[in-house]
Formats: C-alpha cells, sequence, structure tokens
C-alpha cells in the first residue's frame, strides 16, 4: 500500500479506538494496589461481588450447573429450534457423550460438596471445598472479564501493540506482537483469564493453532495476586520481590525454548478453519510501523462494533463459561486434588526425583519431591504440602517453581480442553515436564545465589 493512500479518519472515529481501548487497559492491563494487594480493576470488580454474595455463589452456580444438564439432555433429545438454529447454543449444548457425563459428575460432586453430604474425601475443604471454592472465583472473575475483554479485543489496541511489537515477539517466541497484552492480561491479572482471550482469538483468526497452544501453555502466567497469596502460604512473603523476579527470569527463559521443541513445535501454523488468517502486523513499504498500525487499530474500532454486538459476546462468553466450563473445572479440580490428597501417586511418581534434587543440593529433598510433580494437579498444592518444610532455600525452590509450571488440571487445563485447541491431555503433560525440567535448575541457581 503506498504511503499516499492515507485514509482521513474523524475524531469521534478516533475516539471509538482510543476510549474503549483506555478503558480495557485499565480493567485488565494497569495494576490497581487495591485492599492490601495488587490486582487490576477486573478484579476488583470481581471481588466486591464475591465479598457482598459470597453466601449465594455456591448455590447460584449449582442452579446453573442444574440447568445445563438439562437444556444438554433437551437438546439431545427433542433438538429444539432455540438451540438448533443459535450456533452458540448449539456448540454449547449439543455435545458428546463424554462432556455430558463431566457435566452431570460435576453437578454431583457440586451438590454433595455444598451439602457435606456423602463420602468425606468428595467434600472435604482439601478437595471439593477447594473446587467449589474455585469455581465461585471464576463465575465472578468471568462476569466481568466476558463482558469487558472485547475492550481489548475489538477496538484496535491489539492491532496497534501487535505492530509495533512484532520484530520483538516474532524472533524471540515466535509469535506475533499481539500476543503481548495476553501476556500482560495473564501476569497482572488471572492466567485462567489470558487463556480464555487467546482461545477467543484463535477462533477469530489472530493466532495460528501452534501460537495458541504457545500462548496458553507458555504465557498465561499465575497473576502477580495470586503468586503473593502462594507465597504467604508456604511463608515466604517476606521475599516475594526475589520470587517474583526469578519467577519472570525463568518463565522468559521457557517461553524462549519450549515453542521450539515438541510438542509445540509440531503443531500446525493453521488458522481456525470456519474463519482463516485475520491478522496483518507486517508493516507496507512507505510507512512507519506506528502508522500502519494505528491504521489497522482506526479500521478494527470502526467496523461494526456496536454496543448490542458487545453484550451479546459478553453474554454467550458467560453462559459457556457458567453452564459449560465450570462444571468441567469442578469435575476435574475435584478429581485431581482427591488423588494428591488421599492417594500415594504423586509421592510414588516422585521417587526418581528425590536423586536429582539431592544432585542439585536441594534440602529435605525427599519431602520436597512431590511438589514437584503435584503442581499438574493445582499450583496451589506445593506451597500446601511445602509448609512443613524447615529449609527456606527449599521453600523458596517449590513456590518459584509452582508457579512457573503453568500447566495445571484445576483451571487452565480445563479451559484449554473445551477450546478448539487441538492439544491433549498428554500433550500437556509433556509440556509441563518440559517447563519442570528447563526452569528447575535455573531457579536452583538462583536460589543459592540468594541463599548463599
Amino acid at each position: 500500500m503506498n504511503s499516499n493512500n492515507k485514509k482521513k479518519y474523524t475524531i469521534s472515529q478516533y475516539m471509538k479506538f482510543i476510549l474503549p481501548s483506555l478503558l480495557g487497559i485499565l480493567l485488565f492491563i494497569t495494576p490497581i494496589y487495591w485492599g492490601g494487594k495488587w490486582t487490576i480493576g477486573v478484579g476488583i470488580l470481581a471481588e466486591f461481588v464475591k465479598k457482598n454474595l459470597n453466601d449465594y455463589l455456591a448455590p447460584f452456580m449449582i442452579l446453573m450447573f442444574c440447568l445445563s444438564i438439562i437444556i444438554t439432555i433437551l437438546a439431545k433429545l427433542s433438538q429444539p429450534a432455540f438451540i438448533e438454529n443459535n450456533d452458540s447454543m448449539k456448540k454449547l449444548f449439543d455435545v458428546g457423550m463424554f462432556w455430558i457425563i463431566i457435566r452431570m459428575a460435576g453437578t454431583i460432586l457440586a451438590i454433595l460438596t455444598f451439602l457435606e453430604i456423602g463420602p468425606e474425601f468428595i467434600w472435604s475443604g482439601n478437595t471439593g471445598g477447594v473446587a467449589l471454592g474455585l469455581v465461585k472465583v471464576l463465575s465472578t472473575w468471568f462476569f466481568f472479564s466476558a463482558f469487558f475483554i472485547p475492550l481489548l479485543l475489538d477496538f484496535g489496541i491489539m492491532d496497534l501493540v501487535g505492530t509495533l511489537i512484532r520484530g520483538i515477539m516474532k524472533p524471540l517466541f515466535t509469535l506475533p506482537g499481539r500476543s503481548t497484552l495476553d501476556c500482560m492480561a495473564s501476569w497482572i491479572g488471572s492466567g485462567t483469564v489470558g487463556v480464555v482471550i487467546t482461545t477467543m482469538q484463535y477462533d477469530e483468526g489472530y493466532y495460528t493453532q501452534r501460537e495458541a497452544c504457545v500462548i496458553s501453555t507458555c504465557f498465561s502466567i499465575v497473576s502477580i495476586a495470586f503468586c503473593l497469596v502462594v507465597t504467604d502460604v508456604i511463608g515466604m512473603g517476606h521475599m516475594f520481590i526475589q520470587i517474583y523476579l526469578t519467577v519472570s527470569i525463568v518463565s522468559i527463559i521457557a517461553a524462549i525454548l519450549i515453542p521450539r521443541i515438541p510438542p509445540l513445535s509440531r503443531k500446525p501454523d493453521t488458522y481456525y478453519e470456519p474463519v482463516g488468517k485475520q491478522i496483518n502486523e507486517v508493516v507496507p513499504e512507505g510507512k512507519t510501523k506506528f502508522q500502519w498500525g494505528l491504521e489497522k487499530a482506526l479500521e478494527k474500532a470502526n467496523t461494526d462494533n456496536s454496543m448490542g454486538q458487545v453484550v451479546k459476546k459478553g453474554f454467550d462468553t458467560v453462559v459457556d463459561i457458567w453452564f459449560g466450563l465450570c462444571p468441567v473445572v469442578m469435575t476435574l479440580a475435584t478429581a485431581a486434588l482427591i488423588i494428591a490428597e488421599y492417594t500415594p501417586i504423586f509421592n510414588i511418581i516422585s521417587y526418581p526425583i528425590i536423586p536429582i534434587l539431592n544432585l542439585l543440593q536441594i534440602p529435605e529433598a525427599a519431602a520436597a519431591a512431590p511438589t514437584i510433580i503435584v503442581g499438574f494437579a493445582d499450583m496451589f498444592l506445593p506451597a500446601v504440602i511445602g509448609q512443613s518444610i524447615t529449609s527456606e532455600l527449599t521453600r523458596f525452590i517449590i513456590v518459584s517453581l509452582s508457579v512457573t509450571q503453568l500447566v495445571f488440571m484445576t483451571e487452565t487445563g480445563p479451559v484449554i480442553f473445551r477450546s478448539n485447541l487441538k492439544i491433549n491431555f498428554v500433550e500437556l503433560f509433556i509440556v509441563f515436564i518440559e517447563r519442570t525440567i528447563i526452569t528447575l535448575p535455573i531457579i536452583v541457581l538462583i536460589a543459592h545465589l540468594f541463599f548463599f
């Protein structure tokens, strides 16, 4: 495109890009110190609702689970027009037997946990109680995220940032520049929200399958706020700055290396077939990066992005999360936590790790070994298990590693499984192991420097 063919935009058209984008940055990217901790605008809204409606969230979500089962069965048996003629509804409720069973299991587990009936290993505070608490958190976070995410995705800011940062992101991480905002939303806000943003961008043709898989497993970092909670639980709150500096360094190194090895390197660079490629961050001759990025941003912002469409997209996302994702989280989280809490599986798997930890001169290696593996079930578990360890050096390593492993079955796993990304359980576990192998020696080296 010749630089003379510059499009003219009015003040109102510029405002349609600037105002929603600034609001999106404020809600998802800008760190805010609130209530004694760092969070983001969406987090403040979610915490406000959770605080004031906490007693009602569990029964409300159980009602959503029950409705999900009823409508799913209705979709299968009678195929009503309101489902058959609506693509979003059909995708959500016309599902296979596996997902029907998972939703039923999640509903039953949620009811047993809420009423505290049945076997205690299901509803105890360390299993079903944690899972139901997680569902409550996700229900509030995603309610606000669903309606406000379009401010980041649909009004041009990702197009501008993507064009400006592409020269760094592409050679370093093999990713388009717009993934920068995904990463920032994860680090400051919520890793799970970052995964949702990524899967939505894949569905809309802005990431290839490989890129979306890489971002979901390498960039959806546990948030600063949650990292602070984990460090406090394991008794390392006084070293939070050192821990998060370590997490940042090793996460960047892992994000450079892991996309270049299987299974992620073997994912096809193909766009979601129903929409095809919708991204263009290559700057044409005769334009600067900023000129081209701004032009693409204004073009994006001034397409048919009516408030009604934004609200509809947000509503569809909320329904999908409440009816589809949350029952899956309840099922997988409870199952993973029961295995971790009541079976020796993670202890048995971790036996070969003990000599490695001894070689790395990590004190209390036998006690620390299970924490290396149990993070695949839930990133909070290593901190809980590690509380009994007396060595600060070992606890520093445990909490830093648990945050950088990223892939865990209580949150990010279910979101990825329910998306259109073709990455399975085995591949996710392999990525988890790869992250552990790459990051553990670096974390140990840094820990020895801090505790020299």
